[in-house]
């Protein structure tokens, strides 16, 4: 399972002109799920994002977590961070898991999100969504789980 963390001071994601999941100050995180991930990889990789400290302490050290400042997650689906580019121009996708398996886990991963005490927008898994945020910093990390292969 791969993660793009990005802090942001504010983040929507909109499908077909309508608001389906959006965050104050805290994270967008872009989440591709592999084929060897379970519903473990799932809860392990939202427990690094929810203790991820990238957020300034009193002394504006990257020392507090978004739990810790009190922050939301835009969480959005995206199978295009398994994109192989090794041969020619077109990405291959054959890295990402099968939707159905990916629904399930991008799901799993939101949960563990939430019974972590965060507040968790979403996007619509499979749709055309159109992101809007404003990356604070900017801070942008990637995090990995690895499945069972």
């Amino acid at each position: 399972m791969r993660a793009v963390v990005q802090r942001v001071t504010r983040a929507t994601c909109t499908v077909e002109g309508r608001v389906t999941g959006e965050t104050g100050p805290g994270l967008l995180v872009l989440l591709g799920v592999a084929p060897g991930d379970t519903a473990g990889t799932a809860r392990a990789l939202a427990g690094r994002v929810a203790r991820l400290r990238i957020f300034g302490d009193d002394a504006g050290k990257m020392n507090r977590s978004v739990q810790d400042i009190g922050g939301g997650v835009l969480s959005v689906s995206q199978f295009t961070l398994f994109a192989d580019t090794r041969r020619g121009n077109r990405p291959s996708f054959t890295g990402a898991a099968p939707p159905d398996q990916a629904r399930t886990l991008y799901a799993e991963f939101n949960a563990a999100l939430r019974d972590l005490g965060l507040p968790v927008g979403e996007g619509v898994f499979g749709a055309h969504m159109v992101l809007d945020l404003t990356n604070d910093g900017p801070v942008t990390i990637t995090l990995e789980e690895a499945g069972e292969a």
